[in-house]
């Protein structure tokens, strides 16, 4: 059973980008939902998050918690497959990926799979966790204890992921976690220029702030507002 939710979903080019090339998708009757950021710098990345969506978008409705997440993976191989095609079709060197992040929930679960430094977090009782980890350049330089998490939030290596689709690899790896849900549990899935202008302590005050103006315009609202250089999208999904 797919649970009652309230869902929130928007996106801006930013303060500097002509292009918007994140996208999201929302599909509460599967009990799915996702954002995608095409990887900055490289060609035609709206193409790939586009194709990511729309490919999660075409998941026909009535498929069980068992049936839907491996159809999320068959569907996101086959989108890696094609974006290595299309970039082999444009010439040696091109890139065209996307990072992806996509949460499922289904009767008192969740299920997150990602790739790349999209995120996914979770407000539960004013407490903020992120539960996807970056896969990210800093992030493994954080793992290896060679770099502190206050300095990681300013590196200027901080964009550069070691995963995405469309990326290099033939095959096509998504973490996953999975959880329990809660009445008045709060999902947050974003793009990094979300998550990487606005600190921790801000995102999870405007992600909990009382009911009325809607959370996603809470949150890009403050991150325009410190001029994010990149696309910021958000999509908010509350549980009960």
């Amino acid at each position: 059973m797919i649970p009652r939710v309230t869902t929130w979903a928007q996106t801006h080019v930013g303060t500097v980008r002509r292009h918007n090339e994140d996208a999201y998708l929302c599909r509460p009757d599967l009990g799915l939902w996702a954002v995608a950021d095409g990887a900055g710098g490289h060609q035609s990345g709206e193409l790939a998050s586009g194709m990511i969506a729309a490919a999660l978008d075409r998941l026909e409705p009535g498929l069980t918690a068992a049936e839907l997440l491996p159809r999320v993976r068959v569907a996101m191989n086959e989108t890696h497959t094609a974006l290595l095609h299309e970039a082999g079709l444009r010439g040696a060197g091109t890139v065209i990926a996307s990072t992806v992040v996509i949460l499922v929930l289904r009767d008192t679960h969740f299920a997150c799979l990602w790739a790349g430094d999209s995120r996914a977090y979770l407000l539960r009782q004013g407490a903020l966790t992120q539960i996807t980890r970056d896969h990210s350049l800093v992030q493994d330089l954080v793992d290896q204890g060679r770099l502190s998490l206050a300095a990681a939030e300013h590196h200027p290596q901080a964009n550069v992921i070691t995963r995405a689709l469309g990326a290099d690899g033939l095959d096509l790896e998504l973490d996953k976690t999975i959880g329990t849900i809660e009445p008045g549990d709060r999902f947050l899935l974003c793009s990094d220029g979300l998550s990487k202008t606005l600190p921790v302590s801000e995102i999870a005050a405007l992600l909990g702030a009382p009911d009325g103006v809607p959370p996603t315009e809470l949150l890009i609202a403050a991150a325009l507002a410190r001029k994010g250089s990149d696309n910021v999208t958000a999509v908010v999904v509350t549980i009960g």
